[in-house]
């Protein structure tokens, strides 16, 4: 669904949010048999038709599935039409050496970004060659200082991987390995409204010691929520959009595309 209008007394800014693209090299590459290009184009089409306004893209993570140039580029076109600034950042099957090259003269990873009152932090939960996420030191000296920064704005924190259970018993090793030590920054600044983040190709929304946890579904498969193992689920590709209001309210939704059928190939196994 699109977001809320707002009015010019409750000044806003709109964020959309589109995760786990996982793109190819060639252009009619297929995970788990859906063409990722394609469902791509279909949930940037929908929401331009649904968003006339958008303040800040969000790319967060997997944007290809073969880690290679072509795919970033391919990317950056689909998503070209969305006229917004816009912000990625890595998850498991990105390969940041090309990300950087893909990237390279502009500010697409840029890890902080002022939006409106906001402060949008970008987190690099990925470790290479791997599945499941870490937020090493350096991140988390990132995310304490961009928090210490700027007190009085309302802050969105960014990253690839789940950190907190999302009741799939297959996803519980695969998130972020030391979740602790996140909290334990954000608990020191109360200033923190929400987390969001993609991996788990499915929506998620629940409320942690008054910060908002948010996951969002994939722009191509889906996974079966509550699954026990791995298991594709039959909900369409979408995007999220995040409303951030200048006092800290935070709306959000999740818009999904009609219309895509595809037969599941489990034969490729660890999506």
């Amino acid at each position: 669904m699109p977001s809320a209008p707002t009015s010019v007394a409750d000044s806003s800014v709109l964020l959309v949010q589109l995760s786990d693209s996982h793109l190819f090299a060639e252009a009619n590459g297929k995970l788990l048999g859906m063409d990722t290009q394609d469902s791509l184009r279909r949930v940037v089409e929908q929401l331009l038709q649904e968003q006339p306004q958008v303040d800040l893209l969000l790319a967060s993570g997997d944007l290809s599935q073969d880690g290679s140039e072509a795919s970033y580029a391919r990317f950056r076109q689909l998503t070209a039409p969305i006229d917004a600034p816009a912000r990625w950042l890595p998850g498991n099957h990105d390969e940041l050496p090309a990300m950087h090259r893909a990237c390279d003269g502009s500010d697409l990873l840029e890890p902080v970004i002022d939006l409106g009152n906001w402060r949008v932090i970008l987190l690099d939960s990925s470790i290479p060659g791997a599945v499941p996420g870490y937020l090493g030191e350096q991140q988390l000296v990132l995310l304490e200082r961009a928090l210490a920064e700027a007190p009085e704005r309302h802050h969105l924190i960014c990253l690839h991987h789940h950190p907190v259970p999302i009741g799939c018993a297959w996803m519980e090793p695969i998130g972020v390995r030391n979740p602790e030590a996140l909290f334990a920054v954000l608990a020191r600044h109360p200033q923190a409204r929400a987390l969001l983040w993609g991996h788990v190709h499915q929506e998620f929304d629940q409320l942690r010691d008054g910060v908002r946890l948010l996951a969002s579904p994939s722009t191509c498969v889906q996974f079966a929520p509550g699954s026990e193992d791995f298991q594709v689920d039959s909900s369409a590709p979408g995007y999220r959009w995040l409303r951030l209001h200048a006092n800290g309210r935070l709306e959000t939704g999740v818009s999904r595309v009609t219309g895509i059928q595809f037969e599941v190939d489990y034969s490729v196994k660890g999506y």
